[in-house]
C-alpha cells in the first residue's frame, strides 16, 4: 500500500476553519462529505468520538484524526491544511498545522492499521512536513505525496 492507492488530486484540503479542534473538524467533515458516501453529521460525530479516547495529535505539528465507515469499500486519506494552527490536544503541546484524515470499512482492522502507519511515517518526516507547509498549490501537494 502507499499513498497513491489513498489519496486523490481532490483530497487536498486547504485553508480549512481553524478556531478550534472542533470547528476544524467540523469544516473537514462537511468538505469530505461532499466527496465520499458519509453524511457529514455521521462523519463528524466519529471524529470527535475517537478524539474523546485521546487526541490524535502526535506532535510536532501533525494530526492523524481517523474512523471507520460502513459506506467505504475502502480506505481512503484526504490531506487538509487549516488557515491557522489549531490547538489539538496533541502531545507534546504544540499546535497542528498538517492533518491526514483516514477514513476506512468498517471491518478493515489491518488495511486500517496498515494506512495509518503509512501516513504516520510520512509525516514524522521532517523535511517533507517542511515542505508541506510551503506549499500552497494542492497540485504540487499531491504530488509530493504520491511519491513518497
Amino acid at each position: 500500500m502507499n499513498i497513491a492507492n489513498l489519496l486523490q488530486q481532490n483530497h487536498i484540503l486547504l485553508g480549512l476553519k481553524s478556531g478550534s479542534k472542533r470547528e476544524f473538524l467540523q469544516d473537514l467533515s462537511q468538505r469530505v462529505s461532499g466527496i465520499c458516501s458519509i453524511d457529514q453529521l455521521t462523519l463528524f460525530d466519529n471524529l470527535m468520538e475517537r478524539e474523546n479516547l485521546g487526541s490524535t495529535g502526535f506532535g510536532n505539528g501533525v494530526a492523524i484524526p481517523h474512523g471507520r465507515f460502513c459506506e467505504l469499500e475502502h480506505p481512503m486519506a484526504f490531506f487538509a491544511r487549516p488557515n491557522y494552527a489549531v490547538d489539538f490536544d496533541a502531545i507534546d503541546g504544540k499546535p497542528v498545522d498538517l492533518v491526514f484524515l483516514l477514513i476506512s470499512p468498517e471491518n478493515s482492522g489491518a488495511d486500517h492499521l496498515t494506512a495509518l502507519a503509512l501516513l504516520s511515517r510520512c509525516l514524522k518526516n521532517d523535511n517533507v512536513c517542511e515542505q508541506l507547509r510551503n506549499m500552497s498549490n494542492p497540485t504540487e501537494i499531491y504530488a509530493l505525496l504520491c511519491e513518497l
